[in-house]
């Protein structure tokens, strides 16, 4: 039988703008377009075409790290047309792969449907700003949109700290150092303490998972940087409460007062097949006010939704309110908008009062995203 070529297989990624693509023996190669795993018509591969397609593409080091300890993560590059970042792990025995196509080109504000007050929150001189949602939502995507464009309009020195690098950034306005965690510095720990002393303007913690890095990083904010951050967290409330839930409870007190003067804001997004095709992202923002600063540190975060409810004229929006707003513009199908909300239960009772005419026009705000 012919052999399975990863160019020929990545070229149909960037052609077809699949976000996705799955190597796994005893199947054709699978790619994920618009939120769904579609097969291509090529062979079923077996274990030798699995490891033949890792061997052309994994580096050295990386294949050393998949056979001492099962699996490895790296980025590559498809000549000019596209970033991949790679999975490669072994199941069943056998070598698998899953390939994250990286567009090479940035996206705007408008195209992702980034709510604009976000331009204000980036250009402060200091704060935490964190994006936060599950696996594969875009908060890549939007961070590197937002770096963009502090590359396009100020003159900062931003220091990426990255698992892998995706997005290459050039230097425009601003200077660019990314660094790569476990190829050019070994931990997010260690990287942002470094970090500090290169005179930064930005730093971008590409995972904050641990109490020392979340540690350093509100640190970071507060003594006069922008810091980027992400969490696999729903919603701005959640995001808090997780946050200050790493600290032993001994020091929480601490942690929120800090917390309530570092940050600045909190993006909560999730992505979406949008109809016909494609997919659209709903955004959550936070915009901490004086207000919101002081349920922080007083430890109210239960009552962060409402104040982001009442909040409109910040430019604030609860992500579930943005998913009714996809459903009810027809965007998007009711199923995908209700799993993905905050709180199923609400939302699917308000998607039934609207169908049964129940709810006045102040209920919602429409809102736009492009296809990305």
């Amino acid at each position: 039988m012919p052999t399975v070529q990863i160019d020929k297989l990545l070229e149909t990624v960037v052609k077809e703008k699949c976000s996705d693509l799955h190597i796994v023996f005893g199947q054709p190669p699978v790619v994920r377009l618009g939120g769904r795993m579609v097969r291509l018509e090529t062979k079923t591969l077996d274990a030798e075409d699995c490891v033949a397609l890792m061997k052309s593409i994994t580096p050295e080091r990386n294949q050393q790290e998949l056979q001492e300890i099962g699996g490895t993560d790296f980025g590559f590059a498809f000549g000019s047309k596209a970033r991949f970042r790679v999975a490669v792990f072994k199941q069943r025995g056998k070598i698998s792969m899953v390939l994250r196509r990286i567009p090479n080109e940035f996206l705007t504000f408008e195209q992702l449907g980034l709510p604009s007050v976000i331009r204000d929150l980036i250009t402060r001189p200091r704060g935490l700003f964190l994006v936060t949602g599950p696996t594969g939502s875009g908060k890549t995507t939007s961070l590197a949109s937002m770096i963009n464009f502090m590359n396009d309009n100020v003159d900062h020195h931003i220091i990426t700290l990255e698992d892998p690098i995706e997005y290459y950034h050039d230097h425009k306005k601003c200077t660019i150092n990314q660094r790569e965690i476990g190829v050019d510095v070994p931990t997010f720990p260690e990287a942002l303490k470094r970090a500090l002393r290169m005179d930064p303007d930005v730093i971008l913690v590409g995972e904050m998972r641990d109490l020392e890095t979340i540690e350093a990083a509100i640190t970071a904010a507060e003594t006069g940087h922008i810091v980027f951050g992400t969490l696999h967290t729903t919603g701005a409330q959640g995001t808090v409460d997780r946050i200050i839930d790493v600290f032993p409870t001994n020091q929480q007190e601490q942690i929120r007062t800090q917390l309530s003067t570092a940050i600045i804001g909190v993006l909560s997004q999730a992505l979406l097949p949008k109809k016909p095709k494609g997919l659209v992202a709903a955004y959550e923002l936070l915009v901490v006010t004086p207000a919101i600063a002081n349920l922080i540190r007083e430890g109210k975060s239960y009552r962060i939704n409402s104040s982001i409810q009442t909040g409109k004229k910040y430019g604030m929006q609860l992500l579930d309110d943005a998913l009714f707003n996809l459903w009810k513009s027809g965007m998007c199908e009711e199923p995908e908008v209700v799993v993905r909300a905050v709180n199923p239960g609400e939302l699917q009772a308000k998607i039934n009062q609207a169908k049964r005419g129940l709810l006045g026009d102040d209920d919602d705000d429409s809102m736009e995203a492009e296809d990305f």
